[in-house]
């Protein structure tokens, strides 16, 4: 599929804002401290898509071997679109946090400001019928799924929650909590990436505090019972956990009906 040229009156991305070009590029010198996440790849050239968004196009390398790529903010959310030598054709796809949280929503404006559609969007990191079959050979260099395909968020939870403890041995609140943030860090950031951010939305406050204390919150509205707890404090406060985390992972998919969250007893 071909993406079209810049509009009639777009500015080079670089330039300060306020012009007609939806997108806003950051030098890869002023993005070396951003904390990416693997979001998609189009089946579209990075030629195409810096042309189509006037972005100047830089060269360095990474361990995978050398790398172009160009770091940019649209509407809210910072994109980096990076095509390393050697691999196919195609554009890789990088987010971190800001702007909407919504995996959708961010593709849905990427899409639109490129002028394409969800067709060229040859996999994706999170989403029902995710295929990750087609995973960047640089990627499959570094180890990253040299041994067994890779498995996607989905994948993996809808496994986890419903097995928590072939996961995490006994179920606990701090065994399950405690596995996931290690997977989490396994995972680059791709497993919790948002949740706590949505979390603290949901409650209403604590955008300053872990993930854990939140959902220990949600649990225990009243007051964190006194140790140690009881197996059925342990039991309600997973039991209720898994519910925030399916229905978060639910509004990001957009196509399921999360469980309600348990309430308290």
């Amino acid at each position: 599929m071909d993406v079209p040229n810049a509009e009639d009156g777009w500015e080079p991305a670089a330039d300060p804002a306020g012009g007609r070009n939806p997108a806003r590029q950051a030098s890869m010198f002023q993005s070396t401290g951003w904390p990416l996440h693997s979001f998609a790849r189009l089946s579209v050239d990075l030629d195409a898509v810096a042309r189509r968004l006037r972005l100047t196009l830089e060269s360095s390398w990474d361990g995978h071997g050398k790398v172009r790529a160009a770091f940019f903010v649209l509407e809210g959310t910072d994109y980096a679109a990076t095509h390393h030598e050697g691999d196919a054709p195609g554009t890789h796809i990088w987010t971190r946090g800001g702007g909407p949280l919504d995996p959708a929503a961010r593709a849905e404006r990427l899409l639109a400001a490129l002028g394409v559609g969800p067709e060229v969007i040859s996999y994706s990191i999170w989403g029902a019928g995710s295929d990750l079959s087609a995973v960047p050979p640089a990627w499959r260099r570094a180890g990253r799924a040299m041994r067994k395909p890779v498995q996607s968020r989905q994948e993996f939870w809808e496994n986890f929650k419903a097995r928590p403890g072939m996961f995490a041995g006994r179920v606990t609140f701090q065994s399950v909590t405690g596995f996931l943030n290690g997977y989490d860090t396994a995972a680059a950031g791709d497993l919790l990436n948002g949740f706590p951010q949505w979390l603290a939305a949901r409650l209403g406050y604590g955008t300053n505090l872990v993930w854990t204390s939140l959902a220990m919150q949600a649990a225990f509205p009243g007051g964190r019972p006194e140790e140690p707890w009881s197996p059925e404090d342990d039991r309600h406060a997973v039991d209720h956990l898994l519910a925030l985390l399916d229905e978060y992972y639910g509004s990001l998919t957009g196509g399921r009906e999360p469980r309600p969250a348990p309430q308290p007893s």
